[in-house]
C-alpha cells in the first residue's frame, strides 16, 4: 500500500500483519452503526438493548462457525490475552482435586507465559515440553514425557506469533488424551484464525483463545471457546451476569459484532488470504535470503510450507541490530517488527528464538517480515529493496576504521 506524508509522497509498506491488521471497511462500517444507531445494552430488555442482544448472539454464531464451534461454547473477552489467562487461570481454579500441574511450551505468547508464571507464585508447578532446535516443532513423544498424574492442562500455541511454527495440535492433543482422558487441552489460535483452517471438534481440544484485530476486525475484543462438559472456573471479573454469568461487564457490543463479521469474512476468505499472504513472503524471502549473512529462522516454508504461517518470514542479518535495521527501514517507509522487546531500559532477546537454539546475538539480529491483504508484488520489491540498501547502510557504518 502507498500513502501520502504531510509534505512528500512517501510509499509505505505495512509488513507487521501479525501485530495487527486494518480494520476490514465492511466491518468498520458495522461497527460505526453499532455506536451510533445500535447503541443499546444488550441486557435491557427493551428494543434497543433487544437490538444490540441481536447483534450479539449473531457475532457469537459467526465466530463460532469460524471454528466449527456451538455458539453456547464462545464467550467473548478483551481479547487473546484475557482469554489465555482465563484458559489458565479458569481450568487450574476448577480443578484443584486432580492436581496443580500444568505444561507450557517454552515460546508461547507471554499471555501464557506471564499467567504460568503468577500460577507458579500462587503454589502450582508448570513444566516447559522440549522442542526441536531451529523449527520449535513440539513431538508427541515429547509431550508424552512432560505430562505427570497431577497434570490439569496442557496449553500448546496452534501458531507461533514469531516464527510462524504451525504445531500438530490435532496429533498433540490425541496422544495427550490418549494417555490421559481427563487432561485439559488449551491452545491459543490467536495468529491461526483466518489463515489456517481451524475445527475444534477436529483439534479435539477443550480451549482454544482468538483475537479479532489479527483477522481484519475491531481491537480490544476475542474469544475463548470452552468445549462443553468439562470443569471450568468463571472470568477474571465479577459483578454482573453477562456471558451467561461466566464474565461480568457489559459487552462490548461495537467490538463483538465487528469480531463476528471480521470471522465470517475470514472464513469465506481463508484459502485466497493465506495463498496471497504466502505468495507475498515468498516473493520477499527470495529477495533477501539473497543476501550474504541473512538467515531464515524457523522452518523453510520452501521446504515444509504447511509447518509456518503463509505470512511470516523471521530473518537474522549478522552484524547487524535488529533494532537499528528495523528504525532504518521505518526511516525508509517499510514497517515490520523486531525480535527483540525493549524492557526496563535493557535490549532482551527475543524469548522464542532463544527457546529454538538461537544464539543471543541472532536474536537481538532478527526481524519479522508478516504479510496480508493490502501488499502486493510492488509493495514486496520495494521492501527487498529497502532491506538491501538498510543492510548495506548499517554494515559500511559498522565496518572497522571508519
Amino acid at each position: 500500500m502507498s500513502e501520502k506524508g504531510s509534505r512528500t509522497a512517501m510509499r509505505t509498506v505495512y509488513c507487521d500483519h501479525a501485530a495487527t491488521t486494518r480494520c476490514h471497511p465492511e466491518v468498520a462500517r458495522l461497527v460505526y452503526e453499532f455506536l451510533t444507531e445500535h447503541y443499546g445494552n444488550p441486557s435491557s430488555i427493551h428494543a434497543v438493548g433487544r437490538r444490540a442482544r441481536k447483534g450479539v448472539e449473531e457475532a457469537r454464531a459467526q465466530v463460532a462457525a469460524l471454528i466449527g464451534a456451538q455458539p453456547g461454547e464462545i464467550f467473548f473477552t478483551s481479547g487473546g490475552t484475557e482469554a489465555d489467562n482465563w484458559a489458565l487461570r479458569g481450568a487450574m481454579a476448577a480443578n484443584r482435586a486432580k492436581g496443580r500441574h500444568l505444561i507450557i511450551s517454552p515460546f508461547e505468547h507471554h499471555a501464557v507465559l506471564d499467567t504460568a508464571e503468577a500460577l507458579v507464585r500462587e503454589g502450582y508447578e508448570v513444566t516447559l515440553v522440549d522442542v526441536e532446535p531451529g523449527t520449535g516443532i513440539i513431538r508427541p513423544e515429547a509431550l508424552l514425557a512432560a505430562m505427570r498424574p497431577d497434570t490439569v492442562l496442557i496449553s500448546i500455541m496452534a501458531v507461533n506469533n514469531e516464527i510462524g511454527t504451525v504445531q500438530d495440535i490435532a496429533a498433540l492433543c490425541a496422544a495427550a488424551k490418549a494417555k490421559d482422558p481427563d487432561v485439559i487441552f488449551h491452545t491459543d489460535a490467536v495468529q491461526a484464525a483466518g489463515y489456517v483452517p481451524l475445527d475444534v471438534k477436529a483439534l479435539g481440544v477443550d480451549l482454544l483463545s482468538i483475537s479479532s484485530h489479527k483477522i481484519y476486525g475491531p481491537k480490544g475484543v476475542g474469544a475463548l471457546y470452552v468445549r462443553k462438559g468439562f470443569r471450568f472456573g468463571p472470568g477474571l471479573t465479577t459483578g454482573g451476569g453477562q456471558e451467561r454469568k461466566m464474565r461480568a461487564g457489559t459487552e462490548n457490543v461495537p467490538g463483538i459484532v465487528g469480531f463476528g463479521l471480521a470471522a465470517e469474512i475470514a472464513a469465506r476468505e481463508l484459502e485466497r488470504r493465506a495463498a496471497h499472504a504466502r505468495e507475498m513472503r515468498d516473493r520477499f524471502l527470495r529477495g533477501v535470503l539473497a543476501i550474504e549473512g541473512v538467515r531464515l529462522n524457523g522452518v523453510d516454508p520452501f521446504v515444509h510450507p504447511e509447518l509456518r504461517h503463509p505470512g511470516n518470514a523471521n530473518v537474522s542479518v549478522d552484524g547487524i541490530e535488529g533494532e537499528a535495521l528495523l528504525l532504518r527501514l521505518d526511516m525508509a517507509g517499510v514497517y515490520a517488527s523486531s525480535g527483540s522487546a525493549c524492557t526496563s531500559g535493557s535490549l532482551q532477546p527475543s524469548h522464542v528464538l532463544l527457546a529454538v537454539g538461537c544464539s543471543r546475538e541472532e536474536a537481538q539480529s532478527s526481524l519479522r517480515f508478516s504479510f496480508g491483504e493490502e501488499n502486493t508484488a510492488e509493495d514486496v520489491d520495494y521492501a527487498v529493496e529497502q532491506f538491501v540498501k538498510s543492510v548495506e547502510f548499517l554494515r559500511k557504518l559498522a565496518a572497522p576504521g571508519r
